[in-house]
């Protein structure tokens, strides 16, 4: 959210506030630090160093399914996280709105009881209508004064200001209420996305942490299998014959959506990022798209449930491929096989085989 936005929203906060009063509690956060162990003593003799056992392949395969585990549900984490975050966005500016109403409200309940008090001391003094009720009224298309009487006129005016003013004192009670509800939806949206922020650092933690344990040659050997896993999933894919019914052409959007994508080759993955350095894989689909004119969902749960379906063999540059049964992670087709995306964490932007992950289906942004 950009320093604009932020301001605008304490200043809806400060209005808001005036009318209802919710709390909102602050988590802290402590940092952890790992006691050091104590410095032997000189006369301690130094433990001999176990010969460590290598790792079989058999072995790192386990570590490699644990890793992608970890990192996908750090992924349908990351999703939850940018929901919330949309819907909080969302939220806030509905309560900026809101609070610009309350403000003109007020404004015109206070003129309104102004121009109450001018017509009732006219009609105390016999005169007819001030010149600043007349103007008021002025402004109404019911030209409802037109040819009556003096009192009738006082009579009129002090009746319609009434009923004006009533009018927006329920506006302004109707508000009230409506920045209520927006707030606890705002306050139920911060914590869904704490929870699923601590989610998301703990499973990273976890990937990091497991993968911290191997030696340089054992971590060569682990990005080897993941490139053959990878390989052999695509190559399966090929196989089926699929590549040979796809032909179709990028739209002039698409176009501008894939050159987007592509000039973010090399940047690194970051949970929850939209650019311009770093990015998550929806992040990197949905900021191609905006720059090709066009926005769409911001996770790719919801590029899924929103966009429209294609048949894969209908499938064009630019289109979207949405991979496991969870729609947990987003790709951008460019055509022969590939696809652009952002990963996973300690991973840059690249170009895969669309095959190399479960497809669960594709959609359109521009249909």
């Amino acid at each position: 959210m950009g320093a604009g936005k932020r301001n605008l929203t304490m200043a809806a906060v400060a209005v808001v506030c005036a009318m209802t009063v919710l709390g909102a509690p602050v988590t802290a956060y402590a940092s952890q630090t790992t006691p050091t162990d104590p410095t032997p003593s000189a006369s301690t003799s130094p433990t001999p160093s176990p010969v460590s056992t290598p790792v079989t392949n058999e072995e790192l395969e386990t570590v490699r399914l644990k890793l992608e585990g970890l990192y996908h549900d750090a992924s349908v984490a990351t999703d939850a996280y940018n929901a919330a975050e949309e819907k909080a966005d969302k939220q806030s500016e509905e309560i900026v709105d809101l609070a610009h109403e309350v403000v003109q409200g007020q404004q015109k309940l206070d003129k309104l009881q102004d121009l109450i008090g001018a017509a009732a001391r006219a009609q105390y003094r016999g005169g007819g209508l001030p010149p600043e009720v007349q103007l008021w009224l002025s402004q109404n298309p019911q030209d409802f004064l037109e040819g009556a009487d003096r009192l009738r006129q006082g009579q009129l005016a002090t009746k319609g200001l009434l009923a004006e003013m009533n009018r927006t004192q329920e506006d302004l009670e109707q508000y009230s209420k409506d920045a209520s509800a927006r707030w606890e939806k705002l306050e139920a949206n911060r914590k869904a996305k704490e929870k699923a922020k601590k989610k998301i650092k703990k499973q990273i933690a976890a990937a990091e942490e497991l993968e911290a344990q191997l030696e340089d040659d054992e971590l060569e050997r682990l990005a080897q299998l993941e490139e053959d896993a990878a390989q052999e999933s695509q190559a399966a894919w090929l196989d089926s014959g699929i590549l040979d019914e796809i032909n179709g052409k990028a739209s002039p959007q698409g176009k501008k959506a894939v050159k987007f994508a592509t000039d973010q080759i090399g940047k690194w993955y970051e949970w929850g990022a939209e650019g311009p350095t770093t990015y998550d894989c929806s992040g990197l689909t949905s900021q191609a798209w905006a720059a090709a004119g066009l926005t769409i969902p911001r996770t790719s749960q919801e590029q899924w449930r929103q966009l429209k379906h294609i048949d894969i063999q209908d499938m064009r540059p630019g289109d979207l491929i949405i991979y496991n049964s969870d729609a947990s992670h987003v790709a951008m087709y460019l055509g022969d096989g590939s696809v652009v995306h952002a990963p996973r964490p300690n991973r840059k932007v690249t170009i895969a085989g669309a095959g190399t992950m479960q497809i669960l289906g594709v959609v359109r942004p521009d249909a």
